[in-house]
């Protein structure tokens, strides 16, 4: 990755992994660097390399204009920048850290009451990524905010605007986080299923992952998406009633290897519950319509 066409002063608070990974990205790249965390050691390494340690948070502010917060949760925020909140007015806050779309509008609410500029932003890779140009970070705030640092940003990765709506970072993090935990146990739950026939998962995941995923799955939610958005699902390749003759067969399947059968009964039970709302001919994308509606509904 080549350094970037301008440098500029950029302070990291919050030392654990990722944020030393964001603070060596940031040397690497000729930007100066302050750092502060609460356990001042941890910046050893980072001050042999050229990084200012500051001696108190203030002092971290001070330093420079840009200010990436890399924290365990928004309530350690408030912790550190209690004392020292006075000091904030002119900066620009970019928070790394995860939570919620309420956290991440009380934060903005709270540093404008500080008269500092606020970006959210949300980290999507892990540390050892962090630098490489496809990697993809996402903000969300002020677009004046994200253009007018968008170098800093982008000497982390790919920077990915979301919208003014401070929210949307972290709750696009939680959505993909989502996605993500439900793939896994999608294909964990496959590869027990096979393995009960001592079936390698290694095995099982040249076709599953090599060809069945990107082959199959992918284009066909890629293909739908528009659908899910005008409450379109056609069961014309197959209808909610066929799905849940798919899915007993999964249930009653599993039983029978002797794994756990929860998985596919969950998903039955989200297709009833779909067919219940009369959905009963349309494809099982309507599902959609069910996780869209509150607990109590």
């Amino acid at each position: 990755m080549t350094a970037p066409q301008s440098t500029s002063s950029v302070t990291v608070v919050g030392l654990g992994p990722m944020g030393i990974a964001l603070a060596e990205t940031l040397l690497r790249q000729g930007h100066s660097l302050t750092v502060w965390n609460r356990t001042p050691e941890k910046a050893d390494g980072l001050v042999a390399h050229g990084a200012h340690r500051a001696a108190s948070i203030t002092e971290a502010i001070s330093a420079s204009e840009v200010i990436l917060l890399c924290l365990k949760d928004y309530d350690t925020i408030y912790d550190i920048f209690d004392a020292a909140d006075h000091a904030l007015r002119g900066s620009v806050l970019v928070n790394l850290n995860s939570g919620t779309p309420t956290e991440a509008h009380a934060a903005a609410a709270w540093a404008a009451k500080t008269g500092a500029a606020y970006l959210d932003g949300a980290i999507m890779v892990p540390p050892f990524l962090v630098g490489n140009p496809e990697s993809v970070f996402l903000y969300s705030g002020p677009r004046q905010i994200f253009d007018q640092h968008h170098a800093v940003l982008a000497t982390l990765g790919d920077p990915r605007y979301l919208g003014a709506d401070t929210g949307l970072a972290v709750l696009y993090n939680t959505a993909l986080l989502d996605l993500m935990y439900a793939t896994m146990n999608g294909f964990l739950h496959a590869a027990a299923l096979v393995g009960s026939a001592n079936v390698a998962a290694e095995t099982f995941a040249e076709l599953a992952l090599d060809w069945f995923v990107p082959f199959v799955v992918t284009p066909s939610l890629v293909e739908q998406a528009p659908n899910l958005d005008k409450a379109n699902y056609p069961g014309d390749f197959g209808t909610m009633e066929m799905n849940l003759n798919a899915l007993d067969h999964i249930t009653r399947t599993s039983v029978e290897q002797g794994i756990q059968p929860d998985l596919p009964q969950l998903m039955r039970a989200f297709g009833e519950r779909a067919t219940a709302k009369g959905y009963r001919t349309n494809n099982y994308l309507a599902v959609f319509e069910i996780f869209k509606q509150s607990s109590g509904a």
